[in-house]
């Protein structure tokens, strides 16, 4: 009895560590709800993400014409880093303290991805108060 519970506790164990999401399980191409193509990537330990197509995102919107700052509206989307300072919490297993910026509103927010599966992963977005939890589709 002693040494069906010793395996079942040891088989438990090794499958959750061997489930359990990694750093780098997080770089990859995903397509976003509002039709960006991104690319996340690894810098100096943060995982950053960089727009790499538009798929008629706003109607042709090609630049970030929406953007607070009036020097910067004519910037192409295209190549432009929009996920800044993710990082990967290795107790709760989560990328967090990430900041993602919104071109369609010209917005900041913050980011934190809880859940990596094999087609997409789950991304939630906070302002003040307000978060939601949105899907993001792996290419």
């Amino acid at each position: 009895m002693l040494k069906s519970r010793l395996i079942t506790y040891l088989i438990v164990f090794f499958t959750t560590y061997t489930f359990a999401q990694q750093p780098d399980e997080i770089i990859g191409k995903y397509h976003l709800p509002n039709d960006l193509d991104i690319e996340i990537f690894e810098n100096n330990g943060k995982y950053l993400g960089k727009v790499i197509a538009l798929n008629d995102f706003e109607d042709g919107q090609t630049n970030d014409i929406n953007n607070p700052d009036n020097s910067r509206q004519n910037e192409p989307l295209v190549g432009k880093v929009i996920i800044n300072n993710l990082e990967f919490d290795k107790e709760e297993k989560e990328w967090v303290n990430g900041s993602m910026y919104g071109p369609e509103k010209g917005m900041t927010f913050n980011l934190k991805i809880t859940e990596i599966r094999q087609n997409e992963i789950e991304v939630v977005g906070s302002k003040f108060f307000f978060w939601k939890t949105i899907e993001w589709k792996r290419l």
